[in-house]
């Protein structure tokens, strides 16, 4: 697609059609080539439009990356709620099963967990206001709307849900790059079987480490909060 095929978009529905374009041509690139390695110009010419063209509607690269992530939120947990929807509470074995739930829509979404590992140190810098405070609204309610999904499957109260959704994510940002090394740290575990040992692999990784928080948190219900002591008090 050459940039002369492009009109300037005058009408609204116009002007959305543009936004979606440039958000998919965002979106193949990133997983094709992963989020690190995609530039603005890449985008541009995916699209097929001048860099300056594309901050008309997203300020920078990273604006554009965070609006799919918190698409990427919304459509993680529609998956965790289908899978979860028959399931009855209480259940023995509704932990686990709220675990593998979890873990499972996290592997199946590799642009999500991608994503998500650039979240914090990348794609929350470099833009508006506006467009972090809409980030970070779409994060915290998909977090707490989806905590109170799987509390009850899982024996949980709401709020140790919503903790287990949230180092759900957390885990798989972190694990994701581990998990899926560039080129010289693949040579390097090719050549020593030893080191490539040492490699995480993301589905069982984050069972295990999820299965322990979520068998954990009731353990830390009945802690009382934590006391603050001021400056004066801590000295008297």
């Amino acid at each position: 697609m050459t940039r002369a095929a492009f009109r300037r978009a005058r009408r609204p529905e116009h002007k959305q059609q543009r936004r979606e374009a440039i958000l998919a041509a965002a979106r193949e690139l990133a997983r094709t080539s992963g989020v690190r390695n995609v530039s603005l110009g890449a985008v541009a010419d995916a699209v097929g439009l001048a860099k300056s063209n594309i901050v008309r509607y997203f300020g920078t690269r990273e604006e554009i990356y965070l609006e799919l992530l918190a698409a990427e939120w919304h459509a993680w947990a529609d998956a965790v709620a289908a899978a979860l929807r028959d399931e009855p509470p209480g259940q023995a074995e509704g932990m686990r099963r709220v675990v593998s739930v979890l873990t499972g829509t996290l592997v199946e979404r590799p642009l999500f967990c991608d994503l998500m590992s650039h979240s914090s140190n990348s794609l929350e810098h470099n833009v508006s206001v506006s467009a972090a405070r809409t980030y970070k609204r779409t994060a915290i309610g998909v977090t707490a709307e989806l905590g109170a999904q799987v509390a009850p499957v899982a024996g949980l109260t709401a709020r140790e849900g919503g903790e287990l959704v949230g180092a759900a994510c957390g885990l798989a940002g972190m694990l994701y790059p581990a998990s899926n090394p560039p080129p010289a740290i693949l040579q390097v575990y090719a050549e020593d079987p030893e080191l490539a040992a040492a490699c995480p692999r993301l589905e069982p990784t984050l069972t295990r480490a999820l299965t322990a928080i979520a068998l954990g948190l009731p353990a830390l219900r009945d802690e009382p909060p934590e006391v603050k002591v001021s400056p004066r008090s801590r000295h008297s």
